[in-house]
């Protein structure tokens, strides 16, 4: 019990304040895009759609359908058409520019079911894992979780424009959070986590130490302790522009709340929405 943050000889217990990797990153990235996305009430109008966006949940939710799919039917063409089901799209310049991003998704799906032995069958696709700390409840929803030589493998699909590294695994704080929620939510061991890159068909990996879990924790925790002790005080009637300051950046180009905030829009110029696009 003192694991969760529980302590019978001196206080009331600790709240532990839940937590995900994206509520984490927002936090990271700026303060005030924080408190615009989970505090504000309305919150501030968002922009419109971004194409990468679309492109990676296209990418995703064919793959989660694929997988619903008996083992005989998970074919390459079966994940294509998936693809061609699932595609929206919002965010992209023009009619021509989505058939392209269209056809290269479907091309880049049927390359990946191509590499993979797709008769086994994943321990969770879209799984919502959860675990606690001493001070925080980490908890997401992981693309996909296998089970290989006995331990639990966190697969995030990745669509972006940049090759991967075993460098992004190893720093990624959501794949070490998932790590730890995915063995504590499965009660297996998990110590590997592996970023699947479509667009090159590569694969970064890294294999956690309980240390390296360790480092990832505190630092999620640390943040997690700032976001409370921000949003307890803005509930006491703190100010909201020193409690959640604007932190400027390139952030600032594809930020959903850009119009609602003059310091981004002086810090850079606005992009297009297709422009975070993979080449």
């Amino acid at each position: 019990m003192e694991q969760l943050g529980f302590d019978f000889g001196t206080a009331a217990p600790r709240r532990l304040v839940r937590v995900t990797p994206a509520k984490l990153n927002t936090w990271t990235d700026c303060p005030r895009r924080f408190r615009m996305t989970y505090l504000d009430r309305p919150s501030p109008p968002r922009g419109g759609a971004w194409a990468h966006n679309t492109l990676g949940a296209v990418v995703h939710n064919a793959l989660k359908a694929l997988f619903d799919l008996p083992a005989d039917r998970r074919t390459p063409e079966q994940a294509v058409a998936l693809v061609n089901r699932q595609w929206k799209s919002e965010g992209f310049r023009d009619v021509d520019q989505a058939a392209v991003y269209r056809e290269r998704a479907g091309r880049w799906v049927h390359d990946y079911v191509s590499s993979l032995d797709v008769a086994f069958e994943p321990l969770g696709v879209e799984r919502w894992v959860s675990s606690p700390t001493e001070r925080i409840v980490a908890e997401g929803r992981v693309d996909r979780i296998d089970y290989r030589d006995g331990e639990l493998v966190i697969v995030d699909y990745k669509t972006g424009r940049h090759v991967l590294t075993s460098d992004d695994a190893r720093g990624s704080q959501a794949l070490a959070l998932y790590a730890l929620a995915a063995r504590r939510t499965l009660r297996k061991p998990c110590r590997r986590v592996e970023l699947h890159h479509l667009p090159s068909g590569t694969v970064a990996e890294w294999e956690h130490t309980e240390e390296s879990l360790g480092r990832h924790v505190r630092r999620a925790e640390e943040a997690a302790d700032e976001i409370d002790l921000a949003s307890e005080t803005l509930k006491a009637g703190g100010d909201p522009e020193v409690l959640f300051p604007a932190v400027t950046g390139r952030q600032c180009q594809w930020c959903d709340f850009r119009r609602s905030c003059a310091e981004g829009q002086a810090a850079v110029p606005g992009i297009e929405p297709w422009s975070l696009l993979a080449p």
